[in-house]
């Protein structure tokens, strides 16, 4: 009868190791039931689950694969696995798995620490630790601006999901760290559409109040614009209130604030590089659509809704021309984009951080609550604040070696 064993081998790695291990293995028609590998600073840790098809054949391979690994200044362990102990195994394969994502400036281990109690808490057993990030050089500059991220593969069904985000909300406002969690399926690296509010989202900026600063009327519409999007006020009305207290400005004033808004840090390396990938990508916004095509024009965004801000004789009149983008309107839009390019909404992204945008990040299969007020992180499914836009690339499992592999900088 075969035997089931399992050879770790750890040590400097050294090219040409796993093709003279296999090789050794193919002499006693060794199979293979599983392999993997990992290599950190040099030191590669080996794992080979593997069947040995004859008892007796059991001490000769192994004592010659010892021999070579030995001989090659290489560690290795063998364990015998019995046959129930390998169909519990393989059984568990059809158990959900989930990916797990950590995102900040940098990682620490009092982070992992706090992040792989919650998880083992809930039931769950970690597979697979990959890291996204560049690798961090010890001496680089001190601006604030870093990315680190690592991506754990888990299996099991949470005991409870709500409370799970619960307490990585609590961990992310501790420790500065972003938490996702998504279910790791068929469409989760088969995204092809993202959908950005603008303001505060794409922008650094709400242009209203921009706008209301202009006109002299700034702290009373901050104040109504504040309320909307905590959500304590209908939009459709902050929006009225607000375009009302705008009555008169000239028009000249649109392209001043125009040239004076910034964009968030990492939305122009977002859009590039989904643009490599062949995303398409959509501005649906609450805002203005002169400032939503200016963005376009700049960015290479493919499609624009927002609201028309009335103007006649070269003034704003105070009013909105057709119908207001509010959130319930942002969600069918998101659907409307969605059927157009032939795409199911679970190959959605929508990006926000208002409660206008909690239907569209709802409805969407990656809802992301970016840099957002308390109320929307907490009812979003994902939220994004420790990095710039550019940490939603790790979300949907891009490396940063990927995107640079594309012809984009390291920024």
């Amino acid at each position: 009868m075969s035997e089931i064993m399992l050879i770790n081998v750890s040590g400097q790695d050294k090219p040409g190791l796993t093709h003279s291990l296999m090789e050794f293995l193919a002499e006693y028609d060794v199979g293979v039931l599983d392999i993997g590998q990992a290599m950190i600073h040099n030191t590669l840790s080996l794992g080979i689950l593997v069947e040995v098809p004859e008892e007796e054949a059991r001490s000769p391979v192994l004592k010659d694969v010892l021999f070579h690994l030995h001989h090659q200044g290489m560690h290795v362990r063998f364990t015998p696995i019995s046959r129930e102990d390998y169909e519990r195994w393989v059984q568990g394969e059809d158990e959900p798995r989930y990916v797990f994502t950590l995102l900040g400036r940098r990682i620490t281990a009092e982070q992992i620490a706090r992040v792989s109690k919650v998880i083992s808490d809930n039931g769950l057993n970690i597979e697979d630790i990959v890291r996204l990030s560049r690798r961090e050089p010890l001496y680089k500059a001190d601006d604030g601006l870093g990315r680190a991220c690592i991506e754990l593969t888990v299996r099991g069904t949470p005991l409870d999901l709500d409370v799970m985000k619960q307490h990585f909300l609590t961990i992310s406002q501790d420790l500065n760290v972003d938490i996702s969690f998504q279910a790791d399926t068929v469409y989760r690296r088969n995204r092809r559409l993202v959908v950005f509010d603008m303001d505060s989202t794409l922008i650094q900026q709400e242009v209203i109040d921009e706008l209301a600063k202009k006109a002299g009327v700034g702290d009373q519409v901050a104040k109504v614009t504040e309320a909307a999007m905590q959500g304590e006020l209908d939009f459709r009305e902050s929006l009225r209130q607000r375009v009302a207290l705008l009555e008169g400005l000239d028009e000249s004033v649109l392209e001043e604030v125009a040239q004076e808004l910034t964009l968030t840090e990492g939305a122009e390396r977002l859009i590039r590089t989904l643009k490599a990938f062949g995303y398409t990508t959509a501005i649906v916004s609450g805002g203005f659509s002169y400032f939503g095509k200016r963005l376009q024009e700049k960015l290479g965004v493919d499609y624009v809704y927002a609201n028309e801000l009335a103007i006649r004789d070269g003034k704003v009149t105070g009013d909105v021309d057709g119908p207001i983008v509010d959130g319930e309107r942002k969600a069918q839009l998101l659907r409307d984009i969605a059927e157009r390019e032939g795409l199911n909404l679970d190959q959605v992204i929508a990006v926000g951080d208002g409660a206008n945008d909690l239907p569209m990040l709802r409805l969407a299969g990656l809802g992301v609550a970016f840099r957002a007020k308390p109320l929307v992180q907490r009812s979003a499914r994902q939220s994004l604040s420790s990095l710039g836009l550019d940490g939603i690339l790790y979300l949907i499992g891009i490396k940063d070696t990927d995107a640079e592999a594309n012809g984009h900088e390291q920024t």
